[in-house]
């Protein structure tokens, strides 16, 4: 429960919605107390003959509660008879009922603006801290737990929150007030009655132990199954092409099912709770009822008193009884509390840049020294040792069998993964040390995996660039030989893209990419598999484009496909996370059994040839 009641202190920030809920729920409470009291003189006067309602008031003013408080006049012009009193008692309850009415509507309208305000700035510093964790973080834990917990964590405590505030308060307030009337009735049978809640709070306390533990549970199964149906969707023609739609429903549903079982858990508790509290208090009160009857009988009790008192507590046990409910949502939240504290307090990546120097561009060259990097949950490392310079303005081609760590290694120069053992330095800076923005403005990324956003193409090319005018935009995408496809969209540039840019190619959106790169103009480009989705024919114009836009900059190429790789200045074979060879293509040919193994499974032709431009 801390974790619920630190993300509570959240609404603090809203101090002056708070008061104003606070006072409304008061007023809202106010009047239902009052109207309780009011009663009081209506029951006398039908009850009791022979006194008017002035008389009544005037004792009250003498010795009652109110104790002088009414000026004499007052009580004067007071009606006489009993339908007259009657009626303006009425009267002044229903002013009473409509301004209490008013101020419960002004407590629920914004109490709940609190607490949506608050869930959608927690939401926004659970996507802020999740995009800012490093990469390998992410990679532990899943993206499917990463957006639960951003999208369906927060919903759960809102739920918590609005029990809180908007409901516990408002009940609260009126138990409480119908209680002071109670106590100024006849606070001896009130006492009496309040016996039973030591026996009510530790019956709520145990089974809201219960619920949060479900609760937390049931969070994290919701989580695996948003993971298990964001896969087989996401990945639907894979999953139709393999006739794996029986698999995927079997899998989807053993989650369901364990889902399933937590809420049972929750409900067991929540069904509980209810039915016990009303058996305890229909036990209350016939013992208070027995109590109160023999009072009467002995002449120590009014019966207009008793009949009030009870009324009174019936009020407050009708305006408290839903707090059970209330007390098991707020229980149920807290699991979703402790998950979100939780994902809050994971580290971000260099918090602290403004203590590292920026990077200056890279003019010198690129080390790897004894570096050792090994992923969670794994027995072999995917980098092992490997040490590699690169001088400035060279293209290195790395090629090896699929794990053999070609593209870990590249991931660590923008610091997507930091080594377990060894350092990364550009121009002779431990990357590590630097401030992480400086070093990753410099590099230009291009991936098999083309990653758009539900975006305009011309928004897509600019993305990460900042302000650019559309004159570059249209340059990178000619220098990418993608502004021929572009200009033919509906829209052109300003043509809006499907999730993950499915409404082009394969080829057309590693274009895309690679026309995002060129206008970061960096001092380093990482092609990984850069070209591998694009036709023949466009392959060789891109390599060409590729060639002379990486003059002057650090090339770095990951490539299975051999051809696209011959004419690098070096080229690393990689195995089992350790370099094997470094040398040109024809030096690996006549050397490197592993190179020469690659060559004659792809295309052998090329032991004597070299047709690729890049």
């Amino acid at each position: 429960m801390d974790h619920f009641w630190t993300l509570a202190k959240r609404m603090l920030r809203y101090r002056g919605l708070l008061v104003i809920a606070v006072l409304a729920a008061a007023v809202s409470a106010a009047g239902l107390g009052a109207g309780l009291v009011g009663i009081g003189p209506v029951l006398e006067i039908v009850l009791e003959d022979g006194r008017s309602l002035s008389q009544i008031v005037g004792d009250l003013n003498e010795s009652g509660p109110l104790a002088g408080m009414i000026p004499q006049s007052w009580i004067d012009a007071l009606p006489q008879g009993k339908f007259a009193a009657a009626l303006w008692i009425f009267s002044a309850l229903g002013v009473l009922t409509l301004i209490g009415a008013t101020a419960n509507f002004l407590h629920a309208y914004v109490s709940m603006t609190i607490v949506q305000r608050t869930i959608a700035q927690l939401r926004r510093e659970l996507f802020a801290n999740v995009v800012h964790q490093p990469l390998r973080a992410i990679a532990r834990s899943g993206s499917s737990e990463a957006i639960s917990r951003i999208v369906n964590d927060p919903q759960a405590l809102g739920t918590g929150l609005t029990a809180l505030l908007s409901k516990a308060l408002a009940q609260l307030s009126k138990g409480a007030a119908a209680l002071i009337a109670a106590l100024i009735i006849n606070w001896r049978l009130t006492l009496v009655a309040l016996v039973v809640a030591p026996v009510l709070y530790t019956v709520i306390r145990k089974l809201g132990k219960r619920i949060r533990r479900a609760a937390r549970e049931a969070l994290r199964s919701q989580a695996e199954l948003y993971g298990a149906a964001a896969e087989a969707i996401q990945g639907l023609r894979v999953v139709k092409v393999h006739t794996s739609e029986r698999y995927e429903c079997g899998r989807f549903h053993r989650i369901n099912k364990q889902v399933l079982r937590e809420l049972l858990r929750v409900r067991y508790a929540r069904a509980l709770a209810s039915p016990l509290v009303e058996v305890l208090a229909i036990v209350a009160l016939g013992a208070l009822s027995l109590v109160a009857i023999k009072a009467i009988e002995d002449g120590k009790l009014e019966p207009s008193e008793f009949i009030l008192a009870i009324g009174a507590l019936g009020v407050a046990g009708a305006a408290l009884k839903p707090m059970t409910g209330l007390v098991n949502d707020i229980q149920q939240s807290a699991g979703a509390a402790g998950r979100i504290v939780q994902m809050l307090n994971e580290p971000r990546e260099q918090s602290d840049a403004a203590k590292h120097p920026p990077l200056e561009r890279h003019s010198q060259q690129i080390r790897f020294d004894s570096v050792r990097l090994q992923y969670p949950g794994t027995e072999k490392p995917a980098l092992d040792g490997v040490s590699l310079e690169i001088p400035h303005g060279q293209t290195v081609a790395f090629v090896g069998p699929n794990g053999s760590g070609k593209t870990t290694l590249l991931s660590l120069v923008p610091r997507l993964f930091d080594p377990d053992e060894g350092s990364v330095q550009i121009d002779g800076v431990d990357v590590r040390t630097v401030n992480l923005r400086s070093l990753r403005q410099q590099i230009g990324v291009v991936t098999q995996e083309t990653v758009l956003f539900r975006q305009s193409v011309k928004d897509n090319i600019a993305y990460g660039a900042g302000s650019v005018s559309e004159e570059k935009i249209i340059d990178a995408a000619r220098r990418a030989h993608a502004h021929e496809f572009i200009i033919n969209l509906p829209h052109g540039y300003d043509t809006m893209l499907g999730d993950q840019g499915s409404t082009l190619s394969g080829g057309q959106r590693q274009r895309i990419a690679i026309a995002r790169a060129i206008l970061r103009n960096p001092a380093i480009l990482i092609l990984d598999e850069a070209t591998s989705m694009i036709d023949a024919e466009s392959e060789s114009a891109i390599a060409q484009a590729i060639a002379g836009f990486s003059r002057g900059r650090t090339c770095l190429v990951v490539a299975h496909r051999l051809s696209t790789v011959v004419n690098a200045d070096r080229i690393v074979v990689m195995d089992a996370g350790r370099i094997v060879d470094d040398g040109t293509h024809a030096e690996l040919l006549k050397r490197c059994a592993l190179y020469q193994q690659l060559v004659q499974h792809q295309t052998p032709e090329l032991a004597k040839s070299s047709p690729s431009p890049l």
